[in-house]
């Protein structure tokens, strides 16, 4: 009886820490979507039981962690998701790790590195370490910027499935930031699936006239993109050709970012 006792114990707590762990399951889901998700598309993906995902959702909902649109099935993150979000960016021990990651490959390559995270229809910086070079960009974690002509904000795009692209594309104007900048719809998407194939995203003086960037994804144990790091630099110092030898100490610096993404994913 004693072993009967210890064996639906250690059953009961396993099936507490599913729970949880669906709920976290469904909440990343929701927030990498560039479009409202649906309950059935989310029971289809998670294979999450129908009356099991109705109380989820009805309870996530109720605590603010999911909004549902008004009129629709649809839902999006809500407001204390956001603020999570925003909160686990500007944790201390995340920045600090995050820093020291990009401080390196900063003093191994001499140029400005970034984190740069999606955010919408934007890109934001999410961390940011300095070239002691005169010539630089002066940008500040938390400032966001458009997708269609960044290095962070392409390889973002170029990752996506072509329906969600396809889908945020239709929503962005192509304002034209410099003459270099991309505003044909046909010409982007071509440049958006070369750069797919290559898994980096380059701006050729697209955002900033006389900056170039080369950017490389962070991405997490499901496979999916989490973030970018992206390196740039004045054309007066290096071209983009320059730029994009080093990429393979990039896809270093990456590869310890993701394992940070991880910890801090299961603290």
């Amino acid at each position: 009886m004693k072993n009967s006792h210890i064996i639906s114990t250690d059953n009961t707590a396993k099936e507490s820490e599913a729970r949880a762990l669906r709920a976290l399951l469904v909440l990343e889901l929701v927030s990498s979507s560039t479009q409202p998700v649906t309950p059935s598309q989310i029971g289809m993906r998670l294979q999450i039981p129908k009356a099991t995902l109705a109380r989820m959702v009805d309870a996530l909902v109720e605590s603010n962690h999911l909004t549902r649109l008004v009129g629709e099935r649809g839902l999006i993150p809500g407001p204390r998701l956001a603020q999570l979000a925003l909160q686990t960016i500007g944790n201390n021990a995340f920045k600090r790790t995050c820093r020291a990651v990009l401080r390196s490959l900063v003093q191994s390559i001499g140029e400005t590195c970034n984190l740069t995270a999606l955010d919408g229809d934007q890109v934001i910086h999410v961390e940011r370490v300095e070239t002691s070079e005169p010539l630089r960009l002066n940008i500040v974690p938390g400032s966001r910027h458009p997708l269609h002509c960044t290095a962070g904000g392409k390889l973002f795009l170029a990752q996506m499935n072509l329906v969600e692209r396809r889908e945020l594309l239709d929503r962005l104007v192509l304002t034209k930031m410099t003459s270099q900048t991309i505003t044909d719809r046909k010409t982007l998407d071509r440049e958006l699936d070369r750069l797919r194939d290559k898994m980096v995203g380059e701006d050729k003086e697209e955002f900033v006239r006389g900056m170039v960037g080369v950017a490389v994804p962070v991405i997490n144990p499901d496979k999916k993109m989490v973030a970018a790091l992206v390196c740039h630099t004045a054309t007066a110092r290096k071209g983009l050709v320059e730029l994009m030898e080093f990429l393979p100490k990039m896809r270093l610096a990456s590869n310890q970012l993701s394992g940070l993404f991880v910890a801090n994913q299961t603290t």
